[in-house]
């Protein structure tokens, strides 16, 4: 069976399996002058990774760069393990994210704080990565190779850490979560397929959402690369975003109160969703449950964006 999924002459999909499951999130492959990896996924994704490169015939030691679009365990857990495997290769991140990918102590206590004893069972080891191996792009800085120029985009609101990627050539932005999760049938099991913001904790801002998107709208891309998961019309999924990030702020703000939990917030959330599905036609069976452990993360992302901005108001 074949891992890649060509999307065009050069460039490529495949499937990182992140925690055993099909259409959770997408590693992609661009070949041609340069190699270079979109995302990594968390560790046990690694031997996937090793695996397409050897389907297209690229050894370990010619990958030449790793982009990280911010370092949430889903996207970069396994570079630590990557770099070792790959030695040559160049990691490319937002300056606040380079600093916990050469130090990942304090990720991985700001990880284990959102996922418990089930931390390392979920991402397996995060290993560091030599600093001279981790390159900084700031906001609005590129990427010069011998066929194309990438340009880096800070993107919060999904995180303070997030960039985006813009390929002029192929009219697409490489958005990690900045442009919400696309859900896919692959995942879901559903016959349609859908996207939603992710407010995961601890860096949602519906604000700055709405300005990433109105950012991302500004370079006239036609589609989106979404880490989780594959490619979108970009008109549709930058709206989206938007939308949803907006509704799923005012839910948690009739909500709130002091004593919430984010358990009771993640039910209405659930429901919310569900209802919100259903008015745009689609009515296939929705066992929420099929969304995994997204709407907890969402809600306790809301929970503390909502307790926050209470402390600082």
């Amino acid at each position: 069976m074949n891992l890649l999924r060509p999307l065009d002459d050069t460039l490529y999909l495949f499937d990182l399996m992140e925690q055993g499951l099909p259409g959770r999130s997408s590693g992609y492959l661009l070949v041609g002058s340069k190699t270079l990896l979109v995302d990594t996924g968390s560790s046990p994704s690694h031997t996937r990774i090793l695996a397409a490169l050897d389907e297209i015939g690229i050894a370990p030691s010619a990958l030449d760069y790793c982009i990280l679009t911010h370092v949430h365990l889903d996207h970069a857990g396994g570079a630590g393990l990557l770099a070792q495997a790959c030695p040559n290769t160049l990691f490319i991140a937002q300056e606040r994210a380079a600093r916990h990918l050469i130090d990942p102590s304090r990720l991985i206590a700001g990880a284990r704080s959102v996922y418990g004893d089930t931390m390392e069972a979920l991402f397996g080891a995060i290993l560091p990565i030599p600093e001279d191996r981790v390159l900084i792009r700031r906001h609005g800085e590129q990427l010069q190779l011998p066929d194309r120029t990438l340009t880096f985009y800070d993107t919060p609101g999904h995180a303070r850490h997030h960039f985006s990627i813009h390929d002029p050539a192929r009219a697409a932005i490489f958005a990690g979560d900045a442009v919400g999760i696309r859900y896919v049938t692959e995942f879901t099991g559903w016959d349609f397929e859908f996207i939603l913001p992710s407010t995961s904790p601890t860096d949602f801002d519906p604000d700055a959402v709405a300005t990433t998107v109105s950012l991302l709208q500004t370079l006239g891309a036609e589609t989106i690369y979404h880490t989780h998961f594959g490619p979108s019309p970009a008109a549709a999924a930058l709206a989206a975003t938007k939308e949803g990030a907006r509704a799923f702020a005012e839910l948690a703000d009739a909500l709130y109160d002091e004593e919430m939990t984010w358990e009771e917030l993640a039910m209405s959330l659930q429901g919310f969703i569900g209802a919100d599905l259903r008015r745009q036609g689609y009515t296939d069976p929705l066992d929420m449950d099929r969304l995994g452990i997204d709407v907890e993360l969402d809600a306790k992302g809301l929970l503390y964006w909502q307790r926050m901005k209470r402390t600082l108001s």
